[in-house]
């Protein structure tokens, strides 16, 4: 009976000295870090992304804390805390808001290449478009998702809208989408086995290629299949987008001259993924890599004027849909 009694007396004191650990840690904070809240960041994430910075030791000691005291919701911004900091001083850092002289923005929708990327970035006040892209290219900067002997940080910079400090350099700036990108794979479970086969780096050039040919979110699972059943066929992947990524751009479709190029990222004449992703990626695209829909596919054409296409499993069939986009002006 006294065992009984006190067991649920050893568990709330030992729960709130956890609880009481968690809010403020002993010893002193570690060095300092720079966390990105980007707009639209739920009050519950941020726990989640302190946590994985380190910030915190627990996200759910912080959604405890602040469903005890109603803090929130929090601006987004850029923000510096310390290693350890400890649940209430981190939401009293985010109660202050963003640091002061975040007052540039930096937009990079999905897509971009790492060319583009640079150009936005030259667009800052200050900021030099070559020197983001040295950084970027140097091999010092690496995301833990870039394999051995890859020097570019092509694809493996996060698209999302920045908060720059007044005083980032472009080195600064590397790092941090390099680090908001491999926060979000690890969030995805990019280092996990998939269902496409492919190991991580793989699965990233699939999502750069998903993320160029899909118009509309419902197409990018079957794309994927495509890629995955062409590379198990050991049929070329013949994807124009690969074609404008070796070009440098394309303002229409790639003309017959464009297919002949020689180029490791021609996929009409090389054989399976190019050697490196060829635009940015979204989780939505990175998702569809690492589980293609379970179809046949192996050829799509683009259907109507929304970005649809349609998906066809013998050449017959996609020479009618590639009829039907010709009659409807698509191509």
């Amino acid at each position: 009976m006294l065992a009984i009694v006190l067991l649920p007396v050893a568990l709330l004191v030992a729960g709130g000295g956890w609880f009481v650990w968690e809010l403020n840690p002993p010893g002193d904070p570690g060095r300092q870090v720079v966390v990105e809240i980007a707009d639209g960041t739920r009050t519950g994430e941020i726990g989640t992304i302190l946590e994985r910075r380190g910030v915190i030791g627990s996200a759910w000691a912080y959604d405890l804390y602040l469903t005890f005291t109603r803090a929130g919701p929090f601006d987004p911004g850029q923000y510096t805390f310390r290693k350890s900091l400890g649940v209430r001083d981190a939401v009293n850092v985010l109660k202050s808001g963003p640091a002061p002289g975040s007052e540039l923005t930096l937009t990079l929708p999905p897509g971009l290449t790492l060319q583009q990327m640079a150009e936005r970035v030259g667009e800052l006040p200050g900021r030099s478009a070559q020197k983001f892209l040295e950084a970027a290219q140097s091999g010092v900067i690496r995301s833990r998702y870039e394999p051995a002997g890859v020097n570019s940080l092509e694809g493996l910079l996060q698209p999302d809208t920045y908060f720059i400090g007044k005083d980032e350099t472009e080195v600064e700036i590397v790092q941090r989408l390099v680090t908001t990108f491999d926060e979000r794979a690890d969030a995805l479970g990019l280092a996990n086995p998939n269902a496409a086969g492919l190991d991580p780096y793989q699965t990233v050039v699939a999502a750069s290629l998903i993320e160029r040919e899909a118009g509309i979110d419902e197409d990018r699972p079957l794309i994927a299949a495509v890629i995955r059943n062409r590379l198990q066929q050991g049929m070329m992947l013949q994807i124009d987008a690969t074609v404008c990524y070796a070009i440098g751009g394309c303002t229409s479709s790639p003309t017959r001259g464009d297919l002949e190029i020689d180029s490791p990222y021609n996929t009409y004449k090389v054989q399976g993924l190019p050697p490196t992703p060829i635009s940015g990626v979204t989780a939505k695209s990175v998702a569809a890599a690492q589980n293609p829909a379970a179809v046949p596919y192996l050829f799509y054409v683009l259907a109507d004027e929304n970005g649809r296409h349609a998906f066809a499993t013998t050449a017959e069939e996609h020479e009618q849909n590639v009829q039907v986009a010709k009659e409807k002006g698509l191509l």
